[in-house]
């Protein structure tokens, strides 16, 4: 009887192991729901909206200028931002600081991208801590879930002028 106890025992650890191996891999090769806070991606993305981000995309530098990202946060590692791609590795950037008073050009080294939210009043991102490394990209966002009434693909960056190649 104990020898039957602990077969179940093992096969249910065994599976349960197994299980989680698959899980853990599709979450992190595949995509997964995430649910975005604050206001820096607004009105694209409000506060509290559940999306659905692929990670195929960064695995393959498929990450394109214009795609909204999911990627460890600069300053703090232990939590994640959600911001657009205004400029891949080798483009030239104009750069606003705060005030909007200065403006400058900077350009994206060689592994990086520039990110910023689309609501540039209220977003802290590249034009505060500088280009982040390609590899702090977690996931390339472009379905929203939540709410139902805005279910669907996520529309262009209001702030669609910031792409053309000056």
């Amino acid at each position: 009887m104990l020898r039957g106890v602990l077969g179940k025992t093992f096969r249910l650890v065994g599976y349960t192991i197994q299980y989680g191996c698959i899980a853990h891999c599709a979450f992190e090769y595949v995509g997964g729901v995430v649910m975005c806070s604050g206001p820096s991606m607004e009105p694209t993305i409000q506060n509290s909206d559940i999306v659905f981000a692929e990670n195929v995309s960064r695995h393959f530098y498929g990450i394109q200028r214009g795609d909204i990202v999911i990627a460890k946060s600069p300053s703090d590692p232990k939590s994640n931002i959600c911001k657009r791609v205004i400029g891949l590795e080798g483009d030239k950037i104009l750069t606003t600081s705060p005030s909007d008073f200065f403006k400058s050009h900077i350009y994206v080294p060689t592994g990086h991208v520039w990110l910023e939210g689309d609501n540039l009043q209220n977003s802290t991102d590249s034009r505060y801590y500088g280009p982040i490394p390609y590899g702090l990209i977690r996931g390339r966002i472009f379905f929203k879930i939540w709410p139902l009434s805005d279910f669907g693909f996520l529309r262009d960056s209001p702030n669609g002028h910031r792409f053309s190649d000056d």
